[in-house]
């Protein structure tokens, strides 16, 4: 959502200004194209250098250059932007912004802007808290900016409290949702991912290599589309910061069964990401297993399945989809999966493609429909794959 976008960073004089570079390295790597602006104080935490090697591109801090004389326009400034964010806003600079105040170059942009502005306030938690600043949050709210509110914990003064700047990659994912197409507004999707654990003993388990990166990547693209995500997540070391997903935690592929056939029918439908087990202990023994000088062997018994189990019940008006991940007739064996399990397209991938599948950042699939249809594509990293799978999700519901 970020390459070709034109973003103005606008930095005050706060102790957070340090967290500025790590936001303009971030904007830049996600294909960003950022100019900085500076306030004559903020150079006394972060130097120009710094912002002006991470972004590629000169930074402002006065109405004119010194040496030369050339004159750094704030309105041309405005009219280039997409978008505009200063973070760290002090109390200082939210208190001008509110009464239009326009004493340097960052405050005289703001007020030519005609993007839309993001403010990121820092500042200790007494002056956040003051009845004037929280006045002054209001009035800019009032105005149509965008307020990231701040963290609470330890501040520069050693106190605790809320006014803490947010994190550069929370920021960015702001950002991110803000550029994003809400085309799954008022949509419901449930997404399995992950493993599942089939316990042996108290110790032991029988599991696969799933990462839940595939899973994890298509929850915070339907979020940021717009869609309430129920996310069933099998054990894995993941986090799901998106607003908009409610991540359930389960362990075996009886526990996932359970809480997907109880979410499903308040669904629109669902992306069946998870790697479930096939396979489970015919029973858990009670005490950790011995290692004896004869070979073990554990009696298996089959798992429900959940996909085709949804392929029964699913209405009409619910789409679902599977995933295929073949070692061998991976086109033939993921359309019978397909037809089996009464998906309306199955994202197939190859164990035999390098850099793809589990545990990798990357992936590359081919999406086959009913109707025989298949789109291939290249090997993309699991967000962009992300992206394309919910693409052709749309297809489907609109």
């Amino acid at each position: 959502m970020f390459k070709g976008k034109k973003i103005i960073l606008g930095i005050t004089g706060s102790i957070a200004a340090y967290k500025s570079a790590q936001l303009v390295r971030l904007l830049v790597k996600e294909k960003a194209e950022v100019k900085v602006i500076m306030t004559p104080l903020a150079k006394e935490f972060i130097t120009p250098l710094t912002m002006a090697t991470l972004s590629k591109n000169p930074i402002s801090v006065d109405f004119f250059d010194p040496e030369n004389g050339n004159w750094n326009s704030h309105v041309n400034l405005a009219l280039w932007a997409d978008l505009f964010i200063i973070a760290p806003a002090t109390a200082n600079t939210i208190a001008k912004m509110a009464n239009g105040v326009a004493d340097n170059l960052l405050l005289t942009t703001y007020l030519s802007a005609k993007c839309p502005v993001f403010v990121a306030p820092a500042m200790d938690l007494d002056m956040f808290a003051h009845p004037t600043t929280r006045k002054n949050i209001e009035i800019l709210k009032s105005y149509g900016n965008q307020i990231i509110d701040p963290l609470t914990g330890e501040l520069a003064s050693g106190l605790e409290g809320k006014g803490r700047m947010e994190e550069p990659e929370n920021i960015v994912m702001y950002i991110d949702d803000f550029f994003t197409p809400k085309k799954m507004i008022g949509k419901n999707v449930l997404i399995t991912a992950g493993p599942t654990y089939e316990k042996i003993d108290p110790v032991r388990f029988l599991g696969n290599y799933s990462s839940g990166k595939m899973g994890f990547a298509l929850a915070e693209t339907c979020a940021k589309q717009g869609a309430k995500v129920t996310l069933i997540s099998g054990p894995v070391s993941l986090s799901a910061k998106h607003k908009n997903i409610n991540r359930i935690n389960v362990e075996s592929a009886e526990e996932m069964y359970k809480v997907v056939m109880a979410k499903f029918d308040f669904m629109d439908g669902a992306i069946l990401s998870a790697a479930v087990a096939d396979f489970t202990p015919l029973g858990v023994v009670d005490n950790k297993l011995k290692r004896e000088n004869e070979n073990l062997a554990i009696e298996l018994k089959p798992t429900k399945d959940i996909a085709a189990a949804l392929g029964k019940i699913k209405k009409n008006e619910q789409f679902l989809v599977g995933f295929a991940l073949e070692t061998e007739n991976e086109e033939l064996n993921a359309k019978k999966k397909m037809e089996h399990k009464n998906f309306d397209f199955i994202v197939l991938n190859s164990l035999r493609d390098r850099e793809s599948g589990f545990g990798y950042d990357t992936n590359k699939i081919s999406i086959i429909h009913r109707s025989g249809l298949q789109k291939d594509y290249e090997l993309k990293n699991k967000r962009a794959v992300a992206a394309d799978i919910v693409n052709e999700i749309n297809t489907l519901i609109f």
